[in-house]
């Protein structure tokens, strides 16, 4: 909600008055002695404002407003001055500060100038979301290739799951694109910038899956020499891409339930518990939902996965795609093999 205010001062007496008349009012306050601290606890498009004495020991009101300027030039900062700072503060509004209160100001005069800001602050962010959403269409387009409806929808389904916390489950045939789907989920979400780790489940030897997916300390079993980061671990603060998920042994799909539900994960050979935050998003080209696969595949963990499943149509159900995919690759073969591209 749109109604959060940092709310910086040295002195307790007035932290304490603020926070009294904005909390009454149905702001969210978050209180400050120091500018610094203000400045290491703003989140990126912080959704509101941030009050600030001028005068205060170690970083002063102005020097934070230009910190927060060369942040985000479109968060406003408005100043409590004293009755002597006041064309320093006039001077600041200049330089970018939203407002200005002369100490002591009324409850009425602050609660009109928060909401003033905060209605700007709404506009900045909204037009700011408008232009991320054309820029990350833009990007999908050029990724997930495609003009049918089909592959229409399934941009619009990736981009709607990407900022969401939730697991994703992908079904498609082999060849479908399940990881280039994947991938987006990540790139166009919150967990971009942490790591995005792929695991095809088919590939990795039994006896070997546990030790890769959860890792082991030293010594743990026979032929475990030295400490190994399993998968689930490397992908914390990022996500997880579980490919072909129905080879997955039995044995261990019990032990990733219980991680999924704890978001914690004991290493082989340690006793430690380790937290994890995380994304998982598997990929499957069965439907795991049938009372068929039962046999091979657990319940509860399918519908831990299954909280959004998104499927991507084969290629003979949208032909109008050819061409372009065809475009697409042709292009890439000529850069790499450096051969003009055939006339069609």
């Amino acid at each position: 909600m749109l109604n959060a205010v940092m709310v910086v001062d040295d002195e307790s007496s007035i932290r304490a008055a603020v926070e009294q008349w904005l909390s009454l009012s149905g702001f969210d306050v978050q209180l400050f002695s120091r500018a610094q601290d203000c400045l290491t606890h703003l989140p990126r498009n912080f959704p509101g404002v941030i009050l600030s004495d001028v005068r205060m020991p170690g970083m002063s009101g102005l020097e934070l407003l230009a910190q927060v300027q060369q942040q985000d030039a479109g968060l406003p900062v408005i100043l409590l001055t004293g009755h002597g700072d006041v064309p320093m503060a006039v001077e600041a509004m200049r330089d970018g500060a939203y407002d200005f209160l002369e100490k002591p100001f009324s409850p009425d005069a602050l609660l009109s100038s928060l909401r003033r800001a905060l209605d700007k602050r709404h506009l900045v962010l909204e037009n700011r979301r408008l232009h991320e959403q054309a820029d990350n269409l833009a990007r999908i387009d050029a990724t997930l290739l495609g003009v049918s409806r089909a592959l229409q929808t399934l941009r619009r389904q990736v981009l709607d799951l990407a900022a969401l916390p939730v697991n994703v489950l992908i079904r498609g045939e082999t060849g479908s694109g399940k990881e280039l789907v994947a991938r987006c989920l990540h790139d166009f979400g919150p967990r971009a910038g942490k790591p995005f780790v792929a695991l095809n489940c088919a590939a990795i030897p039994e006896h070997l899956f546990e030790a890769e997916l959860f890792g082991h300390e030293s010594g743990a079993f026979t032929g475990a020499q030295g400490k190994r980061i399993g998968k689930l671990e490397y992908a914390d603060g990022g996500t997880l891409f579980l490919d072909e998920i129905e080879s997955m042994p039995l044995a261990v799909q019990v032990k990733l339930l219980r991680v999924l539900e704890s978001r914690q994960i004991t290493p082989l050979g340690s006793n430690e518990v380790r937290s994890l935050d995380l994304r998982v998003v598997a990929a499957t080209k069965e439907d795991l939902g049938s009372p068929a696969i039962r046999a091979k595949f657990r319940e509860d963990l399918f519908y831990r996965l299954n909280v959004v499943t998104i499927r991507i149509p084969p290629l003979r159900e949208r032909r109008e795609d050819i061409p372009l995919l065809l475009a697409h690759y042709l292009g890439h073969a000529s850069r790499r093999f450096q051969r003009d591209i055939p006339d069609m």
